[in-house]
């Protein structure tokens, strides 16, 4: 049976388009893998690559994606409103079809050792590839960002999982590691005060009381003149988008301002979708069979 992996690499980098296409191409020409999705966000600086195939194949795309990342992307001139340590700043493999959490786990990890050994950029292991439980947390390997990264590298903690206690001097440091599927889902506010956003996110994410399974920060969107509510949803069944959106709207009132628009980074599991929309319209006894796409499938 084919096995299926899905890899959602996200680089540094979101305004240089034409260097976001040459780091892409190398997954495009990589033999056994399906480029799905790709976007670029100017004022997150931030491009997300959404890519499937073998565990090997995968592996082997996100390799040659992080030998031309790291040539083009330099962290000493990097800025954007996305924490990030690196040019190539994560790289979750994520089980989906003939694959176990314990093989992309495996696969993280090997993928790692290679990153380091042959590229000499120092690799964290997050997500359910942690070596410790402290790093299962993104958001943790993150703190500082890579500003704060470079000095806090030495100290007992956050050293690399594999390479030396100094970062890249141009590349930073690389995350891998394995994840169930989640969702990207920003709601963008009619306000340019960017403490309502953080207001707002700290009453939605878990880490600070709010959604279990749920992350949040406020982002400024200075192309637009907005700020945003940016949010990884890790387990939309238990958490659904709607049931977060709602949560939003409510808060955003208490400072009386208006969501304008909200936006899926990369792709979302269809199910996500159909339960958002069962919600907002009451449809009774609604089967995803009524999908005129899905009885023709």
């Amino acid at each position: 049976m084919r096995q299926i992996v899905q890899c959602v690499p996200n680089i540094s980098e979101g305004r240089r388009l034409d260097v976001v296409e040459e780091i892409v191409d190398q997954v495009r020409q990589t033999e056994g893998v399906q480029l799905l999705d790709y976007s670029s966000d100017y004022d997150h600086n931030r491009s997300v690559i959404t890519y499937v195939g073998s565990l090997t194949a995968v592996a082997e795309a996100s390799f040659r994606l992080t030998q031309t990342a790291i040539g083009l992307i330099n962290m000493e001139e990097h800025q954007g409103a996305h924490p990030r340590i690196g040019a190539v700043d994560v790289i979750p493999f994520i089980p989906i079809e003939n694959v176990t959490m314990e093989e992309c786990v495996q696969g993280a990890r090997e993928l790692g050792k290679r990153i380091f050994a042959e590229l000499a950029v120092p690799v964290y292991l997050y997500g359910e590839a942690a070596a410790t439980p402290s790093r299962r947390n993104l958001s943790r390997i993150r703190r500082g960002q890579y500003e704060g990264l470079k000095k806090a590298v030495q100290d007992k903690g956050r050293q690399p999982d594999f390479g030396p206690p100094q970062l890249h001097p141009t590349a930073g440091a690389v995350v891998v590691g394995a994840r169930m599927p989640l969702i990207a889902f920003n709601v963008n506010l009619g306000t340019d005060n960017r403490e309502v956003a953080d207001q707002i996110a700290r009453a939605v994410r878990e880490s600070s009381g709010g959604f279990k399974h749920v992350k949040a920060m406020g982002v400024t969107l200075e192309e637009r003149g907005e700020v945003q509510v940016s949010m990884n949803l890790e387990n939309y069944k238990l958490t659904p988008i709607y049931r977060v959106l709602e949560m939003v709207r409510r808060e955003a009132a208490r400072y009386g301002v208006a969501v304008v628009g909200t936006e899926l980074v990369g792709l979302v599991p269809q199910q996500a979708l159909i339960d958002a929309a069962e919600w907002y319209l009451q449809l009774e006894s609604f089967s995803p069979e009524q999908v005129l796409e899905n009885r023709l499938r």
